[in-house]
């Protein structure tokens, strides 16, 4: 059988797995013939919640330093984690 892989990212309010999900994105390899996230809301609350899910934890953030001043400046979202999935297609 074919496998194809999903991608997650989860960008979370901290450097830990266990902090809530403020945004994510889902890439398909599946073309639509695996399970689909929802779009509305949060796929998961937590990056563990993901891991307990069977999605596999490939990258995480580098920790970073703060400094004052640095929560009035706009960025990128630094606790980014990338997991996967791999699905099998039928036929």
């Amino acid at each position: 059988m074919p496998v194809r892989q999903q991608i997650l990212y989860l960008w979370l309010a901290e450097g830990a797995l266990d902090t809530e999900t403020v945004g994510w994105a889902f890439h398909d390899g599946t073309s639509g013939a695996g399970p689909q996230l929802p779009e509305a809301e949060p796929p998961y609350p937590t990056g563990l919640a993901a891991l307990q899910q069977g999605w596999f934890l490939i990258q995480s953030p580098a920790p970073y330093a703060l400094h004052a001043g640095a929560e009035y400046e706009v960025s990128y979202l630094a606790n980014e984690f990338v997991f996967e999935r791999r699905i099998d297609i039928q036929g």
